[in-house]
């Protein structure tokens, strides 16, 4: 393109001069080379063939494009389109908007702009501008300026498009959600009037000027469309949203109604029958169990059509699995019509039958109440296409099963069968039911939220749906929530938030449809407010009107919403009132019929009598341990391979010296295996033999203590590269990520995971082993209870740093005492291991274990370096974990009088004293596995020193702390009488660590001087 140039330094009449020269050598094929050179902004004009706005494209070289776009009628007015394309490199985009202001404001004639143009030309005849110029002699200009809009017109545009904002961002604000029939508050905003315009205005206001969707030429023809649009029963908030596309989107399908299809009079009967079918439940359920707690779904029966919508749009879209989780609220029936539970299992748990097929009660557990238990289903689709349904089994801690759901969720969207894991968030759908009161209140909605777009966590976009009574237990929402609306948390993670009306049912079928094709199209959380209302208490034997009497006299006033629904169906003539009351009554004598069948059957079993169910360790028999052990050639070359990086790219050299060490460190015979060392010879074996892996945590690539280094960075520009997952042997994926800093959605996260890959060796590793506190919920509900309440275990694995090296109280304990009081019926295992090669095979062991369990494995932090700390390679070619250890001198110690048991680091405090030379009498023993607790192994253990008057069990911490009082009642049972048991630890304290180092090393001292003293 030719180049003006210095045109920084003409006036208008020098610039057109030049300008015309060059047009004319350019028709005359006459530029030179020279003509091109030099350009700093380029001008392009499109408009001349008609296109109103340009974004050009920068070519090499050039720093800006300046694009006019056609004049077009707006209105009163004439607009153009200016835009800027620029280098970021040369022009910042502030110092861009303001050239594109200041170039605005000279064609608006500021500066005496066109006053200017016309001296330098000698021009008269400017119309409306006068240019003070006078009579002198000058040429006409070619043709009259635009008229300019008048101020009023002007004015009336811009409150028009505020009002239009008004609509879109305080809609909500006057929209009729509540089925009591509440007035909305309302918002100022949305009223014309104030702003000025008058039905005869707005009929004036192009509709095209406002960028508006719904139909209509005029504002006066859009405006009934945007008041129902936006403050009828279904209610929008999109506009927190911080994507402009996104927003644009959702604007476009909202107003032009894309998801508000009218449905068909087909699919009207079939949404009545849904509805009847949710009441009739209820209904029975009430009548026959009477005062019995079921949490019905009243008042908000519009879930079930709402799941229907969300599993046909899923199925679709190519989803093969839907994950739900919920609390209590109508879970019975969404067992019973999603997950498609049998009535007679959901009866039985009435009838207090435990002899009935499909029992809800795990083999040998204790079961849970009816309203916790999950189940597995298969929904079949309209087009005849089934979709597995995994309702999540979950505790009273309302929203606990969040994080559970999602990592069930990306469990089924992961593809672990090749060396590369392919997760593909399209193969399932997780869907989260709230409560109002708790997704405004339980700080796990938002570290759940917080996964969503994380490359580890995301599972392609969850459907939330609060299931929203408009109270809590008791508690009215003002003294429950800060906030206007319950669902106002999702804003601050860019969710669009859609509150519908829960009495009408085709609006909410429309919500639905809405957030599938949001997380069709942006792989986005959407949320959904379902406003309801709860027809019975917090439960069927609460008394609601004590606490809110108004409230519920409203309640009793109002019919269901099958029976509206009916009404409105018999109006329209799609269904007769006779049909909706014969299909109704139908409904409930088949539901009687069932209950009858089954009373008989429990009669005729001997059922019904609650007896004691058997233990779970005694429901399942004895497994075979698993081997171990790996080759020496195997390892020798994972080791080399772990070691390997591709070329250019560079390891920091301080790192390149410690993982250099672990050449040698395979040597036969001489060479130290450190505890990173080893865990990743673990994980890269079975990586070989097939087995896929999760690890995260927080700061997990590196660990905590540097000592892991999974992932490497490149020292020059910051790349990274993961040997472990470019293992060319490998035969399934490692998942490796850091977490954010959180743990109860985390950990719930990868139980979920673990739960739904039970072949998988899925590991969470907390940065100091006293921040589980963060996720007690996910432990004692899910990971210690899951079993017996619901026959939900998995390989879960719990990495805990933990020991006293005075680092003060949190980064001391890994309360080995709470795992200890919580084992029961081999629910779960708990190890605190010694060696990096105990590490290695137990690793091995929770992968290949027939009998899957959790783990929960305290790992050290001074020991990840102690040089007496380490293994050699044949400790990790033969052999298997060994729960208990004997000591390393035990043939010279024989005749000791004092066993010491003691587990994890405190054995190397006792083992590197000098008071152990000169302790002859005492010998040293170390409990590896502390739960189930290794009652054989103990008592081999104990019969290698026939002369022991006493067993002393050691610990660092306090002693209502440590595994203390758990050892103690286990080891007298193994001795007679004549064997003493003690302990020695610090004093009871309420606290686990003092916050000295002084006060620390003291009591190291006292505690290692105890044991050995005479």
């Amino acid at each position: 393109m030719p180049v003006i140039k210095h045109a920084e330094g003409m006036d208008f009449a020098t610039f057109h001069t030049t300008y015309e020269t060059l047009v004319e050598k350019a028709r005359g094929n006459k530029l030179l080379p020279d003509d091109f050179a030099g350009a700093t902004i380029t001008l392009t004009n499109p408009g001349t063939i008609g296109t109103v706005a340009s974004v050009p494209r920068l070519l090499k070289g050039q720093g800006s494009i300046i694009a006019t776009g056609a004049i077009r009628q707006i209105g009163p007015a004439k607009i153009m389109t200016i835009t800027s394309t620029y280098d970021h490199r040369i022009i910042q985009g502030a110092e861009s908007g303001l050239f594109l202001r200041k170039l605005d404001s000279l064609l608006q004639g500021e500066d005496r702009f066109y006053e200017q143009v016309a001296e330098t030309l000698a021009i008269t005849g400017l119309g409306a501008r006068d240019s003070g110029l006078g009579p002198a002699p000058a040429r006409a200009l070619p043709s009259p300026e635009p008229r300019t809009p008048s101020p009023d017109e002007l004015k009336h545009v811009a409150a028009a498009m505020a009002l239009v904002k008004a609509f879109r961002n305080f809609g909500h604000m006057a929209a009729r959600l509540d089925p009591l029939g509440s007035e909305p508050p309302g918002d100022p905003a949305l009223d014309p009037g104030p702003l000025g315009l008058t039905p005869e205005i707005m009929a004036r206001i192009p509709a095209e000027v406002l960028r508006i969707y719904v139909p209509g030429r005029t504002l006066a023809e859009a405006y009934p469309k945007l008041q129902e649009t936006y403050c009828g029963t279904i209610a929008y908030e999109v506009e927190h949203i911080g994507s402009h596309q996104e927003r644009l989107w959702l604007r476009q399908v909202i107003e032009s109604g894309e998801h508000r299809k009218p449905l068909a009079p087909e699919q009207q009967r079939k949404l009545l029958g849904r509805l009847t079918a949710v009441e009739t439940l209820e209904r029975f359920l009430h009548k026959a169990y009477l005062g019995q707690k079921r949490f019905s779904i009243e008042g908000l029966d519009v879930l079930v059509p709402m799941l229907d919508q969300t599993i046909e749009l899923a199925g679709a879209g190519g989803a093969r699995r839907v994950v739900l989780g919920m609390a209590h609220r109508g879970r019975l029936n969404v067992l019973a019509h999603i997950v498609g539970l049998p009535y007679e299992t959901i009866f039985a748990e009435f009838e207090g039958g435990r002899n009935v097929e499909e029992t809800l009660t795990p083999e040998g557990g204790t079961g849970d109440v009816k309203y916790h238990h999950g189940a597995d289903g298969v929904y079949q689709t309209a087009a005849g296409k089934p979709v597995n349904i995994t309702l999540t089994p979950n505790p009273s801690h309302l929203e606990a099963v969040n994080p559970v759901v999602e990592g069930r969720a990306r469990a089924n969207q992961t593809n672990r069968r090749g060396k590369e894991p392919i997760h593909d968030g399209t193969v399932a759908l997780p869907v989260l039911i709230h409560g109002d009161a708790s997704f405004a209140a339980q700080g796990v909605v938002a570290e759940t939220f917080n996964l969503a777009r994380l490359k580890g966590y995301t599972t392609g976009g969850t459907i939330h749906l609060i299931a929203n009574n408009q109270l809590g237990f008791t508690t009215d929402p003002k003294e429950g929530r800060s906030t206007d609306y319950s669902s106002d948390l999702a804003k601050g993670f860019d969710a669009p938030i859609i509150h519908v009306n829960a009495d009408d049912p085709e609006a909410c079928v429309a919500a639905a449809r809405l957030a599938m094709l949001y997380r069709d199209k942006f792989h986005g959380d959407v949320v959904i407010d379902v406003v309801g209302y709860r027809r019975h208490g917090h439960n069927e034997g609460d008394e609601p009107a004590y606490t809110q009497p108004v409230m519920y006299e409203r309640i009793k006033q109002t019919p269901p919403v099958r029976q509206r629904y009916a009404d409105q169906l018999a109006r329209d003539g799609v269904v007769p009132a006779a049909d909706a009351t014969s299909e109704s009554e139908q409904m409930y004598q088949r539901l009687a019929d069932i209950q009858q069948s089954l009373k008989a059957n429990l009669r005729e079993g001997g059922g019904g009598k609650g007896e004691e169910p058997q233990r779970i360790s005694g429901a399942y028999p004895a497994v075979t341990e698993p081997d171990t052990a790996v080759g020496a050639p195997l390892l020798t070359t994972l080791n080399e391979q772990l070691l390997t990086v591709p070329g250019g790219f560079s390891v920091i050299p301080k790192l390149m010296k410690q993982l250099e060490r672990r050449r040698p460190a395979l040597a036969e015979g001489g060479g130290q295996i450190e505890w990173a060392h080893a865990e990743a010879l673990a994980f890269a074996s079975l990586l070989a033999e097939g087995t896929a892996i999760r690890l995260t945590g927080q700061d997990t690539e590196r660990g905590t203590f540097s000592q892991r280094h999974l992932v490497l960075h490149d020292a020059k520009d910051g790349r990274r590269y993961a040997p472990i997952q470019n293992l060319p042997g490998a035969r399934a994926p490692f998942e490796l990520h850091n977490s954010p800093l959180s743990e109860f959605a985390c950990l719930g996260f990868e139980y979920g995971y673990a739960a739904a890959a039970p072949e998988t060796l899925v590991l969470w590793e907390a940065q100091y082993g006293d921040f589980t506190n963060g996720g007690e919920v996910i432990i004692d509900q899910f990971i210690i209870a899951g079993l017996a309440k619901w026959g939900q275990t998995s390989r879960l694995t719990l990495l805990l740093p933990h020991g006293y090296e005075g680092q003060g109280p949190e980064h001391s304990s890994a309360r080995i005492e709470r795992f200890l009081a919580l084992g029961a019926d081999r629910n779960i295992r708990i190890a605190n291991c010694t060696t990096p090669s105990q590490y290695f095979h137990l690793l091995r062991r929770q992968a290949r274990h027939p009998e899957l369990r959790p783990l929960v494995l305290f790992t050290p932090k001074s020991l990840l370096r102690l040089p007496q700390a380490t293994s050699r390679l044949e400790d990790l070619t033969a052999g298997r974990f060994r729960p208990v250890l004997d000591d390393p001198e035990g043939g010279t110690r024989a005749t000791a009088t004092r066993l010491v048991l003691c587990s994890g680091k405190v054995y190397y405090d006792l083992l590197l004293s000098p008071q152990r030379a000169r302790a002859t009498h005492v010998a040293i023993g170390r409990v590896e596995l502390l739960y189930p607790f290794p009652a054989a192994e103990l008592a081999e253990l104990i019969k290698r020193y026939p002369a022991i008057t006493e067993i002393v069990w050691v610990q660092e911490e306090p002693r209502n702390m440590g595994p203390q009082k758990f050892m103690l009642p286990q080891l007298r049972e193994l001795v007679g009488p004549g064997v003493t048991v003690r302990d020695i630890g610090r004093p009871e304290r309420s606290s686990p660590a003092e916050g000295y180092p002084a006060a620390h090393q003291a009591e190291q001292a006292r505690i290692v001087a105890e044991a050995f003293a005479s």
